[in-house]
């Protein structure tokens, strides 16, 4: 996690491994204020011995505007993805292939202060968590 200030503004490229792990199995993509939501996750994660790794990806046009070498290192080869984000899965599947998991809306959205919101379509750290569990089982 960025711990010293630096003048790089790593949202331009579109995404960033805004938190590491050694050894990670999992990555954690996520964007706005979920990213917050897959922070908690890969604590819980940790505590079950699970290593991931969050990716803040706030634009996936300026990510694919960059080097194929870069978005491999972002997506971190060799894991399973999950993505998290308050809104529909469509697009997110170049990113999280076929072993990947999605935690977010699969039907319309509703309208009511956002932990309710998020609480009613399930999108809370317990999901992501659960999400990277079963997407660690099909590989």
């Amino acid at each position: 996690m960025r711990e010293a200030h630096t003048a790089e503004n790593r949202a331009a490229k579109g995404a960033y491994e805004l938190a590491g792990a050694e050894n990670a199995k999992v990555t954690l993509l996520a964007t706005g204020s979920e990213v917050s939501l897959a922070l908690e996750a890969q604590t819980l994660l940790a505590g079950q011995n699970i290593a991931a790794r969050v990716v803040s990806m706030p634009c996936w046009k300026l990510f694919e505007e960059q080097p194929a070498d870069y978005r491999a290192k972002v997506l971190g080869p060799g894991t399973v993805k999950v993505a998290v984000e308050a809104a529909s899965p469509f697009g997110w599947e170049r990113y999280i292939g076929t072993n990947g998991g999605f935690v977010g809306m699969h039907s319309f959205g509703a309208s009511a202060p956002y932990k309710d919101v998020y609480k009613h379509f399930g999108i809370t750290p317990q999901a992501v968590v659960e999400a990277a569990q079963k997407a660690l089982k099909r590989i």
